[in-house]
């Protein structure tokens, strides 16, 4: 279990984060079009996993504009924008936004990737979210970066999490 604050005021998470070094574990998330994606979607292509509570949030909102400029630039990269919001909400902010570089993907139905990864939210207002996270993993799906930010209203590294492709 990890602790983190949301406005200084400590909640925890579910467990440990993978470590860099290890295997990506597969994943089974809900793309916009309601089909489920799984880490095979992804084979060949580093991934960055930008994991937060809701893209309803302002910070949550400006990692997902950041990713997707720089997402533009990566060769053979797939930015996996990661949260329990319901994909419509997901579509619907992206396409206001105008953005088409990342892709997003919703953990809604079960909570399953949050509670594998040891990133879910199990106490305070937040509780059963995601807690902000960013992993890197190289094309062979090993881990190359692991970032969980301490003050979830805090923006997380973007400069190491890309300088880790």
């Amino acid at each position: 279990m990890a602790s983190i604050t949301l406005g200084g005021n400590p909640i925890n998470t579910s467990g440990e984060l993978p470590k860099v070094g290890s295997q990506l574990a597969d994943f089974k998330l809900i793309q916009n079009d309601l089909s489920v994606a799984s880490l095979s979607n992804f084979s060949g292509k580093k991934l960055i996993l930008n994991i937060f509570p809701s893209v309803d949030t302002g910070t949550c909102a400006a990692s997902v504009r950041k990713f997707n400029e720089s997402a533009g630039n990566l060769d053979n990269t797939a930015v996996l924008c990661i949260s329990r919001d319901l994909p419509f909400a997901q579509k619907r902010f992206c396409g206001a936004e105008g953005l088409e570089n990342v892709v997003n993907l919703s953990d809604f139905q079960e909570g399953d990737f949050g509670k594998k990864n040891g990133l879910e939210i199990v106490d305070g207002p937040l509780a059963g979210l995601h807690s902000r996270v960013l992993i890197v993993a190289d094309a062979n799906g090993i881990i190359t970066y692991v970032e969980q930010v301490p003050e979830i209203a805090d923006e997380p590294n973007y400069e190491a999490a890309l300088a880790a492709l």
